[in-house]
């Protein structure tokens, strides 16, 4: 049998959202944008908290936790992809994808678990109040927080060895604008049915364990904000929790319909959009939503920009 002549492949090229150049002006100028404000709004929030004592409660700690996060994983794919949008075509390593896809994935994967031990944080605050300082105590929020990036960093590095252990041959163009495991087991040559069970199988184990401890602590939140008589305590208990529910909501929305279905329902070009959108657009999201509906952020961000005024104003007098 004669051997096939064939070309491993060393780079790739990420076609990314269009081809049509007048369109990456416009996207390039929308993304940096949003980038922009994610990183001011997540890093801005990281410092706010540090430096606002009001702030040092368990709960601000895991905010101040999922707002670096987003900063993270929105900068292992927004720089590249903005370059891209600025050249002809946009090429990218083996060694590069192959990092960009693992930090993409730790960071991601944190955010699931971050977003689990917050809903555990509501309900330990809300059923149990009295033992709150107790049971969230630096000796247990610490190694909870710990155990979201361990467990973050153990499901991307199996995915990431698994995808590029893969051969890549032939085409080397990447129906993407970054690099994603659906795309990648697109291009392969090899064999991807162990890859899409290893995808299927472990996103949708994360997906089922920290879906079952937000539900399972929001059964709870919700028997005890049931109890509380008046209307007015009940709006204010739940308060404390609709800005994590609805970052909770868009982010699993989002995992789920990517990641966990079966792979002949993948459309790549669709599938890319919802990418950049949680990618992108939702680390760019939860600073906003925490911010405007948290009446503790919104005090320590006037009392922040206060003193800044007072410290310019007397700065310019003299």
């Amino acid at each position: 049998m004669a051997e096939e002549n064939f070309t491993v492949v060393t780079e790739f090229i990420l076609l990314g959202l269009t081809d049509r150049a007048e369109l990456k002006v416009v996207l390039f100028v929308l993304f940096l944008v949003v980038y922009a404000v994610t990183l001011v709004g997540n890093l801005g929030m990281v410092f706010l908290i540090q430096i606002s004592p009001r702030l040092h409660t368990p709960m601000y700690f895991f905010l101040s936790c999922l707002s670096f996060v987003d900063a993270c994983y929105s900068s292992a794919i927004a720089p590249k992809m903005l370059t891209n949008l600025l050249v002809v075509k946009g090429t990218l390593s083996f060694s590069a994808c192959m990092v960009q896809h693992l930090c993409f994935g730790i960071f991601v994967t944190t955010e699931g678990f971050v977003l689990s031990v917050m809903a555990y944080d509501r309900y330990v605050a809300i059923y149990k109040p009295l033992l709150y300082s107790v049971r969230m105590a630096p000796r247990v929020y610490v190694p909870l927080i710990t155990a979201s990036y361990v467990g973050g960093i153990v499901n991307a590095s199996v995915h990431s060895v698994a995808t590029f252990s893969l051969s890549f041959c032939e085409s080397n163009q990447i129906r993407h604008a970054f690099c994603d495991i659906p795309p990648l087991l697109a291009l392969s040559c090899s064999d991807t049915r162990t890859n899409q069970l290893l995808l299927f199988s472990f996103v949708g184990s994360v997906e089922v364990v920290t879906i079952l401890i937000i539900l399972i602590s929001y059964g709870f939140i919700l028997l005890a904000i049931l109890r509380v008589h008046s209307a007015e305590g009940r709006r204010k208990a739940f308060s404390t929790c609709d800005y994590h529910l609805t970052a909770v909501s868009i982010y699993h929305g989002t995992i789920l319909f990517m990641y966990v279905r079966p792979s002949s329902s993948y459309a790549l070009d669709h599938d890319m959009i919802v990418s950049v959108f949680y990618s992108i657009v939702i680390p760019m999201l939860n600073p906003i939503i925490y911010s405007l509906r948290n009446k503790d952020v919104k005090e320590a961000m006037k009392r922040v920009f206060g003193k800044l005024w007072f410290i310019n104003k007397v700065y310019f007098s003299n």
